[in-house]
């Protein structure tokens, strides 16, 4: 919140928890609002060409479909902490799900690309507090002996949204119609707003008049809006190399600095940087923020390498992930469990030791590989992601105010959405670089002179092949190798930067589920 952290003897009362039916239906509810906001960030990315073929509009015109949603949403995320502290937790979350199911509506009935932009850009905007505020609500409405259990529901639908994402939003393309990856919003988002209203009203959360900080938040607009247009255009620009890109880093840069010293000095900041003096949360977010980029960065480049290589349509692509999910939601119960009794440092070692076997298992991947060889890594990464959040936010989040919790949860979570905006923007185009190198090696094998160059020819001109299809069979296999070459170092990378994150952890406090904080490690 915009307000300092209280002290213990000054913290507000909270109410006490729900309890049987109400704690259930209240719960599935919010998990529910969770998963929208997750699965509309994703959905739309496979059904682009379906769109913009529909709309009559270029791809590069359809991906502002994506861009527009989230740079919104980049703005209005770190702002939950203080529309929460000023409105009231309850009622934010319930008027944002709201007007993000309202939102969904009319990008389903949008009748030109201008329509449809515009529509998400408000999507993105008003669903900026609702992964923070579901996150917040489900610890306060469970004990603190079950908050485990919370940050499991929780942490089950953010992870298996971006998965489910793609596989939903490529049926619903191939079989139905692209308006219908919005509309299917709208029965799911009246649900849980009317359960969470319902259930919730009477337990709003205490509100303070604080003045708006209108510099500060300018200054995140500009920042945070400069930062999200140059990682999403910035391939397509080829980075560093037009001059808009770099226009766009320096806005970035510059107005990212002036806005951490306003926030700094400022009485009644609209993100209050102060939390991460807390040792816990800073280091927590840090782990939390470079390990789901690292996965973020995973999961769209293997459904891209299978579709461009491996043959792969959309929707088979997806499927191959899909395994990954079913074994998170099945273990991540058990996960929470094992949370109420052991030290989250434990569970988040072992989650990031899972996530670099799946990756180096991946980086043993051939080009005949079959779709059991393909999925075998991903129930290794399911069984990382059962443990991943309920552990990495118990650290971040254990020696938090309650009052603060939804300032901490938002400002953690912008983090985190950060940071898998700049894997979504790098992986592809790392990968690009590296297949270049891989290319350009391979080709210096292949040389007029060299007698593997010849033999390969000769078979393919025996087989009927002309001289001109020999030669382009040949450069399309050797393009697939290094692309296939290329996905192998970027899964090995990624296995040895995970590996590079466990010591990270073990400099935070000891932290369990129920919030307890142990000054010795």
């Amino acid at each position: 919140m915009a307000s300092p952290a209280t002290t213990a003897g000054t913290e507000p009362a909270m109410p006490p928890p729900l309890t049987g039916s109400t704690l259930t239906i209240t719960a599935i509810a919010l998990a529910l609002g969770t998963f929208m906001q997750v699965l509309d960030s994703t959905i739309a990315n496979v059904s682009l060409p379906t769109i913009a073929g529909n709309l009559g509009v270029s791809s590069s015109q359809g991906t502002w479909v994506i861009t527009s949603f989230a740079v919104a949403n980049g703005i209005s995320v770190p702002l939950t902490g203080w529309l929460m502290g000023r409105f009231g937790v309850v009622r934010v979350f319930t008027l944002s799900v709201l007007l993000f199911t309202f939102a969904s509506f009319l990008c389903g009935i949008a009748w030109n690309i201008e329509g449809l932009i515009g529509f998400r850009i408000l999507q993105g905007l008003v669903s900026g507090p609702m992964i923070p505020g579901s996150q917040a609500l489900l610890i306060m409405i469970f004990p603190p002996e079950k908050r485990a259990t919370a940050l499991a529901m929780w942490s089950m639908t953010t992870l298996v949204g971006p998965i489910c994402g793609p596989i939903l939003g490529g049926y619903i393309s191939d079989n139905y119609a692209w308006e219908w990856i919005f509309l299917i919003n709208v029965p799911i988002g009246i649900f849980c707003a009317f359960v969470c209203w319902q259930n919730m009203k009477s337990r709003e959360t205490p509100t303070r008049k604080v003045p708006v900080d209108t510099t500060g938040f300018a200054l995140l607009v500009i920042w945070v809006g400069a930062l999200q247009v140059m990682l999403d255009t910035g391939k397509e620009a080829d980075w560093f190399s037009s001059p808009a890109i770099v226009i766009e880093l320096i806005l970035a840069i510059v107005f990212f600095i002036a806005w951490v010293i306003w926030e700094l000095h400022e009485k009644n900041p609209i993100v209050d940087l102060s939390m991460f003096k807390n040792r816990n949360f800073t280091l927590g977010t840090i782990a939390l923020c470079i390990a789901y980029a690292i996965f973020f960065g995973n999961g769209l480049l293997l459904p891209v390498w299978l579709q461009s290589n491996m043959g792969y349509v959309a929707t088979w692509a997806g499927l191959v992930a899909a395994p990954s999910g079913v074994v998170a939601v099945i273990l991540t119960p058990f996960a929470a469990r094992l949370l109420g009794k052991t030290d989250a440092r434990v569970l988040a070692t072992f989650s990031l030791l899972m996530f670099a076997l799946s990756f180096f298992m991946r980086s043993g991947y051939t080009p005949d590989a079959n779709f059991t060889a393909l999925v075998i890594p991903l129930l290794v990464q399911g069984v990382a992601m059962s443990t991943f959040f309920i552990s990495m936010i118990t650290i971040s989040m254990a020696d938090v105010a309650p009052n603060q919790t939804p300032a901490a949860s938002g400002l953690s979570n912008f983090a985190r959405i950060t940071a898998g905006s700049f894997a979504a923007s790098l992986a592809t185009t790392l990968w690009d670089r590296m297949e270049s190198v891989h290319q350009t090696r391979l080709a210096e094998t292949m040389s007029s002179g060299s007698p593997l160059w010849i033999e390969a020819l000769q078979k393919l001109q025996a087989a009927g092949l002309s001289m001109q299809q020999a030669v382009g069979v040949i450069t399309s296999q050797v393009m697939s190798q290094a692309y296939l070459q290329a996905a192998l170092d970027f899964f090995r990378i990624s296995g040895w930067l995970t590996l590079l994150l466990v010591p990270l952890i073990w400099f935070a406090k000891k932290s369990m589920s129920n919030g307890a904080v142990h000054a010795a490690d």
